[in-house]
């Protein structure tokens, strides 16, 4: 991101600091999964530096996240899906409901210097993709969505042997090292990846909406820092560094 944007960032941040802070500086714990890094790493810094509270966070997966929250280990702030802080509401366990923070879209990617396909329409991302020998997704959100798009297309059997499922870590990196011509996950996962070249999102007609949602546990020690944090993400401070990691605010 540009010193120009961060500067601006900042400085907006400072004009609504007495919306977002708290009387005495806190120790923050939060817990996201490990795709709200990338932002969540962006952000943190310039919340601290503002707001003079210490932010702790940790990127793992939901099942993690939602054993401490079980055993009340003292998270203050818990990133996860929109359905899994609103059961933990209706369970109790979430004070105050659930506040949508970012929204992330399925895009798509090539290596570097490889050329660059047509994803401007639907019909030329089905035409990509048929032309295409190989392309890797995940196993989570977006690699889950992406098959429902094949069916949509009407190529899912076309693609079958093409596709390679990721298990475990970027997808992206499977298009830099040569595992796959072509890498279709979260933008925000794929856009740390280097070696790769991000074409964009998919066509509005296919996209999809991937919401994260924020809660504060009943257990939390800072609930006000907490709330503070959310309200920093929604925050015009926030705006750009969030929709320069891929994101939009919620």
């Amino acid at each position: 991101m540009k010193s120009k944007t961060v500067a601006a960032a900042l400085a907006a941040f400072v004009s609504v600091i007495a919306a977002v802070t708290v009387a005495d500086a806190a120790d923050l714990v939060i817990a996201g999964p490990p795709q709200s890094g990338f932002v969540l790493k962006a952000l943190i810094p310039l919340f601290e530096a503002a707001s003079g509270d210490k932010v702790t966070a940790s990127f793992e997966p939901g099942t993690a996240t939602l054993a401490k929250i079980n055993s009340g280990a003292g998270l203050d702030l818990a990133i996860m899906g929109p359905d899994q802080i609103d059961g933990l509401a209706k369970e109790g366990k979430i004070a105050g409901g659930r506040a949508d923070v970012f929204i992330s879209g399925v895009g798509l990617a090539v290596k570097a210097g490889a050329p660059k396909p047509d994803i401007s329409t639907v019909e030329a991302l089905k035409k990509t993709l048929l032309a295409a020998k190989s392309v890797a997704r995940s196993n989570a959100r977006s690699g889950l969505y992406f098959a429902s798009v094949l069916e949509r297309l009407g190529i899912a059997d076309q693609m079958k042997s093409k596709i390679l499922v990721v298990q475990s870590g970027p997808v992206g990196a499977a298009a830099a090292n040569g595992d796959a011509e072509i890498a279709v996950q979260q933008l925000t996962e794929l856009l740390p990846v280097p070696g790769i070249e991000v074409i964009g999102p998919l066509p509005a007609e296919v996209q999809t909406r991937i919401v994260y949602a924020a809660g504060v546990p009943v257990s939390a020690k800072q609930p006000d820092a907490a709330k503070a944090l959310i309200k920093f993400f929604a925050s015009p401070a926030a705006a750009p560094v969030i929709k320069a990691k891929g994101l939009q605010p919620g």
